[in-house]
């Protein structure tokens, strides 16, 4: 009775977590179907889901229209640039606060999140300004800068969390052996936290790539990146639904791709020092 009891709950919990991941998928799919079909198939009413004459004409008008190369190279460096930049600094920070905490670092980690809860809107007007004093305004510096900035609070808490299930007394033993500070965060804390690392890295770089606010917001053409790519696809006349749907389509598949090859990793990260 209490197996089959089991076997009943496992099956619901199944069907649910499918539903839910059919659910969360279905907006992306719809889109990518979109992006084959023709303008007035995209507008359909009542829409159509499968049985509809597939064409890669909005693809090709796509490509002819937008060097869709140099976007996707925007965002590689912008992303990956703000990644790499906000880990070198998380690291450290992560570590002082994991290791040698002081009486306020819960409430500057506190004081770190709550940043994230402030309207970005809210400062997008000095930024803006300061951006054009600096000669930052629509380059690929400035957006590394702030995606890195708006990022931060994400990644030192992430951080912070994977480091503090790491046995102090194993840097202990390492200082004993004579590692330098720079020793013992290289050579003994980033190997034995490397799924947790990673995993932040995975999450930010999806973050920085997915960032429409400040990318279209700082940008006019020299340093846009995908969202750009895709937002210009909008017009005063109009939607286009399946040019637009065609322009996001290229614009999230290597994400997605990055995102399928690497969920492993990205469970594993995010599970990390759950079980002991």
């Amino acid at each position: 009775m209490a197996r089959n009891v089991t076997r009943t709950r496992k099956t619901i919990v199944t069907i649910a977590a499918w539903s839910i991941g059919l659910l969360i998928f279905f907006p992306i799919l719809w889109t990518i179907l979109t992006s084959f079909k023709t303008e007035a198939q995209a507008i359909n009413d009542p829409p159509i889901f499968l049985f509809f004459d597939w064409t890669l004409e909005n693809y090709s008008i796509v490509q002819e229209r937008s060097d869709y190369m140099r976007f996707l190279w925007n965002s590689v460096i912008i992303a990956g640039g703000s990644t790499l930049l906000g880990i070198i600094i998380a690291v450290p920070a992560a570590w002082s606060m994991a290791f040698a905490p002081s009486k306020r670092t819960k409430d500057i980690l506190l004081w770190m999140l709550s940043t994230k809860m402030l309207p970005a809107v809210g400062v997008l007007y000095p930024i803006y300004l300061l951006f054009i004093q600096l000669g930052l305004l629509d380059s690929r510096a400035g957006l590394v800068i702030v995606l890195m900035l708006i990022n931060m609070p994400i990644i030192v808490w992430m951080l912070y969390t994977y480091f503090r299930e790491i046995p102090v007394e194993i840097l202990e033993a390492s200082r004993m052996d004579g590692a330098t500070l720079r020793d013992e965060i290289l050579h003994v804390l980033t190997p034995m936290a490397l799924p947790g690392i990673a995993s932040t890295v995975l999450l930010n770089f999806i973050l920085a790539w997915n960032e429409a606010f400040w990318t279209l917001n700082l940008t006019a053409a020299k340093a846009a990146p995908l969202t750009a790519f895709i937002a210009s696809y909008s017009s005063p006349e109009g939607l286009f639904f399946a040019k637009l749907s065609a322009a996001s389509t290229m614009a999230i598949a290597p994400i997605l791709l990055l995102g399928w090859f690497s969920q492993k990793q990205l469970v594993r990260g995010l599970t990390f020092g759950a079980v002991k």
